[in-house]
C-alpha cells in the first residue's frame, strides 16, 4: 500500500511540476484524502492508441493462431503395460504425439511406447481410438503408431529443415504435461549440436558410443507428458519433437532437448515402411568436445594444420574405417595435463560437405545416408589432403570390438 501512494504522489507532483502557476499550497496536497488523489490520476489517465495495442499484442496474436492451426494435430497418449501372459497393469504412463498423415500414422517418443501391452490416443477434441505399434528406434527415441480415425480428424504436420533452426529464435512446444491436455509453453532455442545417448537410456544392452545427434536445446517448458509432442517454430512448423530434459528433481529446470526435424524426416518413413531404422556405420572415436578438446582446442596445442573437423583417436578393428585405411593416433602428447593421442586423421569434409566436429559429420550420416553407401571422407594427414572412399556397413547391433591406435 505504501509503494502506491509513493508512486501516486510521485506522478502528480511530476504533473505538477510542469506547470508551476497551479500548484496547490503544501498544506492542500497533505490534507487530500488518497482515494481523491487516485481518482484525479484516473480521470487523467486516456485509453492506449490502438496502434500501439496491437503492436504489444503481435506476438501473441501469432501464438494464438499457432495453437488453434496446431493443437488439433497433438495428441495425448496413454500406455499399459501388463504383466507377460496375464491382464495385470504392471506399468502405465502418458506421452504426447503428433498426427503425420492423413492413413492414422503418429509419431512420438520410443520411451513413450516402450514396453506398452495397449495404446491409446486421444484427440484434441476429445475423441479416443486405440493404436497398433508400427515400429520403434531406440537410436533416435522415435517411434510411429497407428489409429483408425476419420481422415476429417487427421491434421498432419508440416516439418521444417532443422539445419536452419538458429539459436535465439521462438521455440514453441504444444503436449500434454502432467496429462493437461493440450498446453502450449513458449521459450527459445538456446543451444544446438547437443548429443543424447538416447540408446543407452531406452535400453542398456545396447551398444555404447552411438549418440543421437544434433539435438535443440531449448529453454521452453518441457515436463513429463510432453514427450513425443512436436516444437514448432513461428511458421507453426515442427522443428523438433521433445524428448528429455536435464534435471536434478524431475520437472523442467530451464534446459530441454527435442530431436531435430531433419532426423524425424529421415527415421519416420523408414519407421512406417520397414518398422526399424537402419543406420550407416564408420567405426572411428574420436576425444569428447565437452571435454574441451575439440579440433579447435587442439589445434595450437598440437600444431594442427585446421581449427575444425574430426581428429581420428582409435579406429575399429575391421570396420568400415579400417578397410577404408583411416588411421587413428600416432603418438602421445601432454595437453592441459591429459594424455592425448595424437598424429590421427582429422576427417574435415564427407561427401563435400564440412564438418567441425564428430556430432555433425554422425548427423549427416544419420540424415543422408545408408549401409553400403560409398562416401567420400576429405581427410587430413601430415599436412597434406586428400579424398578417400570408403564404404558405409549397418551398425552392428552388439559392443564394436576391440578398436587401437599406435599409442596403445
Amino acid at each position: 500500500m505504501h509503494k502506491r501512494i509513493v508512486v501516486t504522489l510521485a506522478g502528480l507532483l511530476l504533473l505538477a511540476g510542469c506547470r508551476a502557476a497551479e500548484i496547490a499550497p503544501p498544506q492542500a496536497i497533505a490534507s487530500t484524502p488518497v482515494e481523491s488523489l487516485r481518482l484525479v490520476r484516473a480521470q487523467n489517465a486516456t485509453p492506449v492508441p490502438q496502434a500501439v495495442i496491437d503492436a504489444a499484442d503481435a506476438e501473441y496474436v501469432l501464438l494464438t493462431n499457432i495453437y488453434e492451426r496446431m493443437a488439433p494435430a497433438v495428441v495425448n497418449i496413454e500406455i499399459r503395460a501388463n504383466h507377460p501372459g496375464t491382464d495385470t497393469v504392471i506399468d502405465f504412463g502418458r506421452g504426447s504425439g503428433f498426427v503425420w498423415d492423413t492413413q492414422g500414422h503418429i509419431v512420438t517418443n520410443a520411451h513413450v511406447v516402450d514396453g506398452a501391452s495397449s495404446i491409446e490416443v486421444t484427440f484434441n477434441d476429445g475423441h479416443i481410438a486405440p493404436a497398433e505399434l508400427v515400429g520403434v528406434d531406440p537410436f533416435s527415441d522415435l517411434a510411429v503408431i497407428q489409429v483408425e480415425a476419420d481422415p476429417d480428424r487427421l491434421h498432419p504436420v508440416t516439418l521444417a529443415d532443422s539445419d536452419l533452426v538458429r539459436v535465439g529464435q521462438r521455440a514453441i512446444a504444444i503436449g500434454n504435461p502432467f496429462g493437461l491436455a493440450s498446453s502450449m509453453t513458449l521459450g527459445i532455442v538456446s543451444g544446438l549440436g547437443r548429443q543424447l545417448p538416447s540408446a543407452q537410456l531406452l535400453n542398456a544392452d545396447l551398444p555404447a558410443g552411438f549418440s543421437n545427434p544434433s539435438i535443440i536445446q531449448v529453454d521452453t517448458d518441457i515436463n513429463p507428458g510432453n514427450s513425443g509432442g512436436p516444437l514448432l517454430d513461428s511458421h507453426a512448423q515442427v522443428i523438433g519433437v521433445n524428448t528429455a530434459i536435464r534435471t536434478d528433481s524431475g520437472v523442467f529446470q530451464g534446459v530441454g532437448f527435442a530431436i531435430p526435424a531433419n532426423t524425424v524426416q529421415r527415421v519416420v518413413p523408414e519407421l512406417i515402411s520397414a518398422g526399424r531404422v537402419d543406420y550407416a556405420w564408420l567405426g572411428i572415436s574420436t576425444l569428447l568436445e565437452d571435454d574441451g578438446y575439440s579440433v579447435a582446442a587442439l589445434a595450437e596445442p598440437l600444431n594442427l594444420p585446421v581449427e575444425a573437423g574430426v581428429l581420428v583417436d582409435r579406429v575399429t578393428i575391421g570396420s568400415p574405417a579400417d578397410k577404408a585405411g583411416l588411421q587413428g593416433g600416432q603418438r602421445l602428447e601432454q595437453v592441459r595435463g591429459r594424455a592425448i593421442c595424437a598424429g590421427g586423421d582429422i576427417i574435415i569434409a564427407v561427401n563435400g560437405r564440412f564438418v567441425k566436429n564428430l556430432d555433425e559429420l554422425v548427423a549427416y550420416l544419420v540424415v543422408h545416408s545408408k549401409p553400403n553407401d560409398v562416401v567420400t571422407l576429405l581427410i587430413v594427414r601430415d599436412g597434406e589432403t586428400f579424398e578417400l572412399p570408403l564404404t558405409l556397413e549397418p551398425r552392428p547391433t552388439t559392443d564394436t570390438g576391440e578398436s587401437v591406435n599406435k599409442c596403445s
